[in-house]
Formats: structure tokens, sequence, C-alpha cells
């Protein structure tokens, strides 16, 4: 078994922080930086902004605000974890969203944390991802891909795939690991309006309406192939 890794003055956590509050990223700058084991390498207020500086930074933590004027952290977190995918994303919201939970679980976040929570406590979750640990919570997660898997229809997921074409099958699957609409056009050489017209059309054959209704249906796929 791997041994987690030790962090220490002189090989800190490294720590890139996203929030488009500067107050907000000042405020935990600070509070990280008194800590001899981790650093603050770099910040960003964009999206735009975290995903140049980040894979140049080369962090082992970012910490990533969910919701943001010019997107959300959850697709950066996706893209980020993409090109370093040794990276734990640690999701900072002020809101209790079920939906969001979801949306990070199945972006590959390491934690997902409130707002409120105590300073000694945010820096307890950025050492406990940076030593390769979950901070989301199992009977969580469960309960909510449990009411997920409730609000689709009875049928097994090989019956739903039956009416999917071998491209949707591929995009499905692309789905069920996190990425996004570009990501999925990368990888399948296809514009990104190609791939949301094939989601659309595959969402429908499905029976769902959410994207990440559809994800967890490939996952259901992906264990009963193993």
């Amino acid at each position: 078994m791997e041994q987690a890794r030790v962090f220490s003055r002189e090989e800190p956590v490294r720590v890139f922080l996203l929030d488009d509050h500067e107050v907000v990223r000042r405020g935990i700058q600070d509070l990280l930086d008194a800590e001899d084991d981790i650093t603050v390498v770099g910040e960003a207020g964009t999206i735009e902004q975290a995903l140049v500086r980040g894979p140049a930074l080369r962090p082992d933590v970012a910490v990533l605000d969910v919701r943001l004027p010019d997107g959300d952290g959850i697709s950066v977190c996706r893209d980020l974890r993409s090109r370093m995918p040794g990276l734990a994303c640690l999701m900072l919201t002020s809101f209790d969203d079920d939906d969001a939970l979801l949306d990070a679980i199945m972006a590959g976040a390491a934690g997902y944390v409130l707002k409120q929570i105590k300073g000694s406590d945010l820096v307890a979750a950025i050492r406990t991802v940076a030593s390769g640990q979950s901070m989301l919570d199992p009977a969580t997660t469960t309960r909510l891909m449990s009411s997920l898997r409730g609000e689709e229809d009875e049928h097994p997921a090989d019956e739903r795939l039956a009416g999917l074409s071998p491209r949707e099958r591929d995009i499905l699957a692309l789905i069920g690991e996190g990425m996004t609409n570009r990501q999925i056009g990368h990888r399948l050489y296809l514009s990104e309006k190609t791939v949301k017209n094939h989601i659309s059309r595959l969402l429908t054959k499905l029976g769902v309406e959410r994207r990440i209704q559809a994800a967890v249906i490939a996952s259901e796929a992906a264990r009963a192939d193993r």
C-alpha cells in the first residue's frame, strides 16, 4: 500500500485558491500561510485565470469556490484534474447543495466544505485531502446516489443503454468519468456543439433530464461490465 505523503516546512502542501472575492482569498491565504507545512502558491478570481495559473503552479491542493460569476468551480475541478490527475480539489461553498455535492463527486473532488467552516477545520481538511484521503462522507454520498437512482425509471441500466448508438455509448462512458463537453470533444475528435447534440439525444433515449443522472447510469453499466 502506498504510503501517505508527509508534508513539512521544507516540503509544504502547495495550495492554489480560486474565489471571486478578494477578501475571501486573502483571508484564506493569511490563515494558511500561518501554518509551517502549508504554502499558498497562487490564486485566481476567475475561471480563465485558474485554468492558466493552476497547471503552471503544480499545486497539491486546489481550494475552489463552487459558484463563480463566469461559471462554476466544479468544471474547473474536472479540467484541472484532467491535466493534473494527482491534484486534490477541495470545493468551498456558501450553500449546502445536494446537486453541487453530486456534481463535485462526479468531477473527482476530494472534499466539499461550507464557507462557514472554522479556520482550524479548513486547515485540517486541506491536510486530509493533500495526504490522499477523502473529505466526502461515504454515507452522504451513498444517500445522494440512491436518491438519484430513485428519480430514474425501474429499467436496468443495460436495457436503457440498448437504444444508444456506439458513439452515444462512448460519450456516456466519458460523462461517467466526469469529463466536460470540451474534454469529450477533444478525446473523440468532435466539436463541442456535436458533443452537446449527442448528449441531448442520449438523455432523451435514457429517459432522464440531468447529466448527473446519465453519469449514474454510466457508473452502473461500468460496474456490470467488470
